[in-house]
């Protein structure tokens, strides 16, 4: 603390401070001075000092030095910690928890900001918001809403994209700027919705169940919920428990990109994926268009060059083939030329095959001729004998050893003297002829 002699005007001046009159010994003072004079009366009357609070806006630079706010239902106070504290740290500070700062007060010259300067941080408890939050993840996740098996994969080459966000966020100029850049050709199709305030989460519900309704006219086959960074208050609208079954009960995948890299909120548990920021949930979505080129660029040169190696080949074996083939007419002359060979092969065959015939029917005829004089012998003795045996069964032969034969007037021929009557005139032949013959007794014991 320093002591400044405000009855010596010449120490006054030195100090930095100017008197007014000279005739007065009222000083006005510079900001500066003020402002370490404030300093130095903090430092005196209340430093060192611990201050218990909720964790609000945590960021680290990349200087390794950690800014954030210590706030309750009062108020709130800057904080610094400079990286040889920060690296002392036994936990991983984040939003919501409550925590104990020890300290000193200062002034931020620059900007004439109270901050706290913290040596030391260690845990406290969970803020009211954290514990919020606790409850309703462990609520949402015993009810499946952030199961992987119920995830989807995005589509690799999106036909149309979707993005819930505010008209008003520069992460939507993100976004369409990254879209714009990596997939100029998908259309892309913005549904407006606040991202922060009592009436968000409404608006973030209508604006995904908009989406989802025009899913079947293929609009847009994956959706961006988006939206910067911020405290934990200002991104409370995506710990809502209507905005998370919202965002599961989409037809299609859900790609979610809120706040930075450090920041969790319920809705990056029901995505199907969640991107560290908007840009990345942009470029999550689409495949870079540079690189898509490159790779049909080598594609089409792959193509070509193979296109080129098949025809190097076809020529080849049209040459081999040709080759073999030769020329139309030559090859109709030795078509022609093997014809006439057959024909005169043919034609000796025949000739051949005749003379063969030939000999054989001169061979065959003595044969036949034998065969066939002694087949007629044959056939005369077995006429013969069926002529001896004709003569032998002929009636006339047995009329001539002095039989009848008999017949009615009729013709019936009479085997027994049943078959006639006393009176009956009947007809005898004989061997020299025929008579007729009358009936006068007839006598079966004869």
């Amino acid at each position: 603390m320093r002591v400044v002699d405000t009855s010596c005007p010449e120490t006054l001046v030195a100090e930095g401070f100017f008197i007014s009159d000279a005739g007065s010994s009222r000083a006005v003072w510079a900001v500066g001075p003020l402002l370490r004079a404030i300093a130095d009366t903090l430092a005196a009357r209340f430093n060192p000092v611990t201050v218990r609070g909720e964790i609000s806006g945590f960021s680290r630079a990349s200087s390794g030095h950690c800014y954030f706010s210590l706030k309750d239902s009062a108020g709130q106070i800057r904080c610094a910690m400079f990286r040889r504290s920060a690296d002392g740290l036994k936990f991983q500070p984040g939003e919501g928890m409550v925590v104990e700062a020890q300290g000193r007060l200062d002034l931020y010259g620059p900007r004439g900001d109270l901050q706290l300067i913290v040596e030391r941080l260690q845990p406290a408890g969970l803020g009211s918001l954290y514990e919020q939050f606790l409850r309703l993840k462990a609520k949402l996740e015993a009810e499946g809403l952030f199961d992987a098996g119920r995830k989807r994969v995005p589509p690799r080459f999106p036909r149309g994209i979707g993005v819930v966000t505010s008209l008003g966020a520069a992460a939507l100029r993100d976004v369409v700027t990254t879209l714009r850049r990596r997939a100029p050709h998908v259309p892309v199709t913005i549904y407006p919705a606040s991202v922060q305030g009592a009436s968000a989460p409404d608006e973030i519900v209508a604006a995904l169940r908009q989406a989802a309704g025009r899913h079947a006219s293929g609009e847009c086959d994956v959706l961006l919920l988006v939206r910067g960074g911020g405290s934990i208050e200002d991104l409370w609208s995506f710990n809502d428990e209507r905005v998370v079954c919202a965002v599961v009960a989409v037809p299609m995948p859900v790609i979610t990109g809120v706040g930075h890299e450090t920041d969790f909120t319920l809705v990056d548990f029901a995505s199907d994926l969640r991107a560290p920021t908007p840009t990345a949930a942009a470029e999550l979505c689409t495949p870079a268009r540079d690189e898509q080129l490159a790779a049909l660029q080598w594609l089409g040169s792959r193509l070509s060059d193979l296109m080129l190696q098949n025809l190097d080949t076809r020529a080849q074996r049209l040459d081999r083939i040709a080759q073999r083939l030769g020329r139309p007419s030559a090859r109709l002359h030795e078509g022609r030329q093997r014809l006439l060979s057959l024909e005169h092969r043919l034609q000796g065959a025949l000739r051949l095959s005749l003379e063969r015939r030939r000999g054989q029917l001169q061979r065959l005829s003595p044969v036949l001729e034998q065969s066939a004089a002694q087949y007629l012998q044959r056939q005369q003795r077995r006429l013969d004998r069926c002529a001896t045996a004709l003569t032998h069964l002929d009636p006339q032969l047995v009329l001539e050893r002095g039989y009848a034969y008999l017949t009615d007037a009729q013709g019936r021929a009479i085997t027994g003297i049943g078959q006639t009557q006393v009176g009956a005139s009947l007809q005898a032949r004989l061997a020299d002829g025929r008579m007729d013959v009358l009936v006068t007794g007839l006598d079966k014991g004869a």
